[in-house]
């Protein structure tokens, strides 16, 4: 990680300074009013340092991430542009990042994106031109080196802090800090795990994440959120890809009364954060809700985690430890 490295945006201001950050989803409606963007963003503004502007999760159509970012920037907010590989080829992706770097645009996750087969589109042709790795390189290398794959030159280069996605919940266990390793070598600044609801899983991959080194060289954010209900919990765990949910959580969820599930998702999302904070090299947590945005909020509060610091509060320090505040 590069200790002079700044893109100017927010969250890598707040990762920078040593402060725990707070980033979420934006759940892309299914809509052309940009008023659906800006009420769901305007909750999670005060809530957190960054909001991901998700590109088809799912292989699911939406808004695209692209669009997202061009209304949050106009509104001022700091975007976390999620590009996905799976619907455009290399010339295409180029050419959205610059875009949204000239749009403010400031920080960006690389993921490969899930296959359309577990969409609602199963015909749609894949393109996977580049995985997130490759996609990695070839933001560094625009940013970097000011050039496009081609060779050709960027008179110009776009200010990006790069991330990438991590599964550490899912086998083979051994392999996912080696594929961490990777990520971070091919460019990635930040880290956004999957979903978190095994925290003793969570701790060996961090024990093995520290071992490495991994943890001084990128800034790792878990990936938290509340369960609705035992049902919910058993739909994801069996149709999410890439989810686990140990039974414990959802034997908890299942002895709730029955409207009392929500409430108990939500606690259990909180007790998760607490402890996940106080684990060694994480940096912060990214918490997706989907189409709960205003359950964002009440969970960032009442895990203890405002206020968030704002404006001149946020100081980069010279180097780049991942610390607790």
């Amino acid at each position: 990680m590069d200790p002079n490295f700044k893109s100017g945006s927010r969250l890598e201001r707040v990762l920078r300074s040593g402060r725990f950050a707070v980033t979420a989803e934006l759940n892309p409606p299914d809509s052309a009013d940009p008023e659906d963007v800006y009420k769901a963003a305007l909750v999670l503004s005060e809530v957190c340092d960054g909001i991901n502007a998700v590109d088809a999760s799912g292989a699911h159509c939406h808004m695209s991430s692209v669009a997202i970012c061009a209304l949050l920037t106009r509104a001022g907010y700091d975007p976390i542009y999620q590009v996905a590989c799976r619907d455009r080829n290399r010339i295409a992706i180029q050419g959205d990042l610059l875009g949204a770097a000239a749009m403010g645009v400031r920080n960006v996750l690389c993921i490969t994106g899930d296959d359309v087969s577990v969409g609602d589109q199963p015909e749609a042709k894949r393109v996977f031109d580049l995985d997130s790795i490759q996609l990695l390189q070839t933001a560094k290398i625009m940013r970097d080196e000011s050039r496009f794959l081609s060779g050709r030159k960027l008179s110009t280069p776009p200010r990006l802090f790069l991330g990438a996605a991590a599964n550490p919940f899912v086998q083979p266990f051994d392999w996912r800090p080696l594929r961490l390793a990777k990520k971070i070598a091919a460019g990635a600044n930040f880290i956004q795990t999957q979903y978190c609801f095994d925290v003793p899983r969570l701790r060996e991959y961090m024990t093995r994440v520290r071992d490495l080194g991994l943890h001084e060289q990128a800034f790792i954010l878990v990936g938290v959120g509340p369960l609705r209900s035992d049902k919910a919990a058993e739909f994801m765990r069996s149709k999410v890809p890439g989810v686990f949910i140990p039974d414990a959580i959802v034997e908890r969820l299942r002895k709730t009364p029955k409207g009392k599930k929500r409430a108990e998702g939500k606690q259990i999302c909180i007790e998760i954060i607490q402890q996940v904070r106080e684990i060694e090299g994480v940096a912060g947590v990214h918490v997706m809700a989907y189409r709960q945005e205003e359950l964002v909020a009440e969970i960032v509060q009442d895990a203890g985690l405002l206020p968030r610091p704002r404006g001149n509060d946020v100081r980069i320090r010279t180097r780049t430890p991942v610390e607790q505040p």
